[in-house]
């Protein structure tokens, strides 16, 4: 019984000494204590408004009043520049077997579509069209797109497949006796 006793007498001192010296402001270390705080005396600054970005390229306008800017020549530049939103995308061209020209960027997401007579931009990220029936001002006028796709587009006066119809000739009516071979 006495070394119970005695381990609480210990275990006692050893709590009450421990608590004595948490409490004690100078065992406390230095990294705990406040810097004073400073007096700031410049004035507060008013926020300045940033000046509008001005898209670089050709305005394309699209249904519902969407704008998209391209830079660059489409029928040479490997990647162009798009302006969607106020933001600038740098698109990769991409190989098509439809003959469409199209330029994709996989970080981003935006697909540009361009085919004669319109372009259309998606967003692969999200699965969604973000603007349609996109135009240049000289597609507007009826020309066709500023593109390798819009370079092969035949006149709108000729149609693709209609030929001109052909007269006979008078002289493939009539075959001279000789060359009809007389029946047996």
């Amino acid at each position: 019984m006495k070394h119970l006793v005695l381990a609480a007498c210990i275990g006692a001192m050893t709590l009450t000494a421990g608590v004595a010296l948490a409490q004690d402001p100078a065992n406390k270390p230095a990294a705990t204590k406040k810097a004073p705080a400073k007096k700031s005396t410049s004035k507060k600054a008013t926020p300045v408004a940033a000046a509008p970005v001005t898209p670089n390229g050709e305005k394309w306008q699209c249904e519902l009043g969407n704008v998209l800017y391209i830079g660059g020549d489409m029928r040479r530049d490997e990647i162009i520049v798009v302006n969607w939103e106020a933001k600038e995308y740098r698109l990769p061209r991409q190989a098509t077997v439809t003959g469409a020209d199209r330029y994709f960027d996989a970080r981003s997401g935006l697909d540009l579509v361009v085919i004669p007579s319109k372009a259309m931009l998606f967003n692969k990220n999200l699965g969604q069209r973000l603007a349609d029936e996109c135009q240049n001002a000289d597609m507007q006028a009826g020309g066709a797109a500023p593109t390798v796709a819009g370079a092969l587009r035949a006149p709108v006066a000729t149609p693709l497949l209609a030929a001109p119809p052909a007269a006979p000739a008078p002289e493939a009516q009539a075959q001279p006796a000789a060359l009809v071979a007389p029946k047996q």
